[in-house]
């Protein structure tokens, strides 16, 4: 293929993709691309799995809801995973859901849930998140799917940022920053050359003033605010995603 083609169809494989490989779709991937996309014998799509780089593939109907894709040719080498990491507050059920694809669309390398003492939901379902993960991936043209990472509470992470990932500087998007403009600070961390990344955004109710105390003694940790306006979570995610990737990420 001499150009990317943005517009066909994208499915996750988790199956080793390879020249001559034959791949039988999971029951739910073969309905769904014969009996709702009607792609019939022949057709093509393309298929990835986040490490065999993504692949042109050929359908081969076996049955009404089951059918083999056929790999074609590998049409582009697989790239590796963002390092910008996405950090927030859980959200409830569809809200979250939004978030985690619009991180997947913005760039964001790993999403890991931090529990704050405002956080909305405890209960997490990384399988769902996962699940968000992967049709952010098909539909955005990623092939490196980010990954979904354990809970954390805040202060157990703050505690062990150092011993495990001690190079990674931490912005604190807070809405309590007496500026409004993040782009004077982001253009600060820039000058000293690059260097790994992380976004925490709090929970609706935001952080706490113990949380935002312990937040800024920590040396890891530049605060920057989002504008004059309070946004809400999700929003927030999208617009300290694309400052961040502006600056100091992969669209600089």
């Amino acid at each position: 293929m001499t150009r990317y083609d943005y517009k066909m169809q994208r499915l996750f494989l988790r199956h080793i993709l390879a020249d001559g490989a034959s791949v039988e779709a999971d029951r739910g991937q073969a309905n769904y691309l014969l009996n709702v996309l009607r792609l019939k014998n022949g057709d093509r799509l393309l298929v990835f799995n986040g490490n065999d780089g993504e692949w042109l593939a050929e359908i081969r109907a076996t049955g009404r809801k089951a059918c083999h894709l056929d790999l074609v040719e590998r049409v582009r080498e697989q790239t590796n995973a963002n390092d910008l990491q996405y950090l927030f507050a859980p959200l409830k059920h569809a809200r979250l859901d939004y978030m985690v694809q619009k991180a997947v669309e913005m760039g964001a390398g790993a999403l890991r849930p931090v529990m704050t003492q405002h956080t909305q939901s405890s209960r997490i379902n990384l399988e769902r998140m996962e699940a968000n993960v992967i049709e952010a991936a098909e539909q955005c043209g990623v092939i490196s799917v980010p990954k979904v990472l354990e809970p954390r509470p805040l202060k157990e992470l703050l505690a062990g940022w150092t011993k495990s990932d001690p190079s990674r500087r931490l912005l604190f998007c807070d809405e309590g920053e007496t500026t409004q403009n993040p782009l004077g600070e982001l253009a600060r961390l820039a000058q000293q050359g690059p260097q790994p990344v992380a976004i925490l955004i709090g929970p609706e109710g935001g952080f706490s003033e113990e949380e935002r105390d312990l937040l800024r003694q920590q040396p890891f940790v530049t605060p920057i605010p989002l504008g004059p306006r309070i946004l809400r979570a999700d929003t927030a995610a999208v617009a300290a995603l694309a400052v961040v990737q502006a600056t100091l990420g992969d669209w600089s």
